[in-house]
């Protein structure tokens, strides 16, 4: 990872967040922000969670960085979510339009269906997620989760409850993808003890 370029490209995306609201100096907090991840970079926490395939950790460790920094303004950790996810709109509403593009086609279940099958199978691979089960019939998939790293990353830093702004991604994508495929989410790990979902084949009438 070439890290100054690295730092450079998400604090592009951090002062797009600080010109949203009332930050103060945009120039100092940008540097401030910019030397915080360059030393979450170079941490011993970075090197033991930079280990799984199936995660971007350093995109993930960019963004907590962000919401370690939103938190020094006093905001709210609705706020922080509302407002990272703003930053990342651009990223956001490409896949939207990726997955409302899938939702048109009649096999849109299948695809779903196919890729929580490979994705759990990668996942466990790795040892990113730890699945309680993970249960993949024709019309229905079920699992319930224990163990993430997206959740021990922000545990590490003290702000497991942000991590909801990970778990909200597949909420988002499924909102979109609803004529053939219906999402049930039970819990999530950001403020629960499992992350319980069901993705079912919608019967159509």
């Amino acid at each position: 990872m070439d890290t100054e370029k690295t730092v450079k490209s998400y604090a592009k995306i951090y002062r797009k967040i600080l010109n949203s609201g009332s930050f103060g100096d945009i120039h100092q907090n940008m540097a401030v922000y910019e030397n915080r991840l360059r030393e979450m970079y170079a941490s011993n926490n970075f090197r033991k969670h930079n280990i799984y395939p199936t995660t971007n950790t350093t995109h993930i460790y960019a963004v907590i960085a962000m919401c370690l920094e939103l938190k020094r303004f006093g905001l709210s950790d609705k706020e922080i979510i509302d407002t990272v996810n703003h930053g990342f709109a651009r990223r956001r509403n490409f896949f939207k339009r990726l997955i409302r593009m899938i939702d048109k086609l009649p096999n849109s279940f299948e695809i779903a269906r196919k890729w929580n099958i490979s994705d759990h199978d990668k996942r466990v691979k790795d040892g990113s997620i730890i699945y309680d089960y993970f249960n993949a019939g024709k019309d229905k998939i079920e699992y319930s989760i224990s163990g993430c790293k997206y959740v021990e990353m922000f545990e590490t830093y003290g702000i497991r409850g942000l991590c909801k702004i990970f778990c909200m991604t597949d909420t988002t994508s499924y909102e979109n993808l609803t004529r053939h495929v219906t999402f049930i989410r039970h819990s999530d790990l950001s403020d629960g003890n499992a992350c319980h979902d069901e993705i079912i084949r919608r019967k159509r009438a």
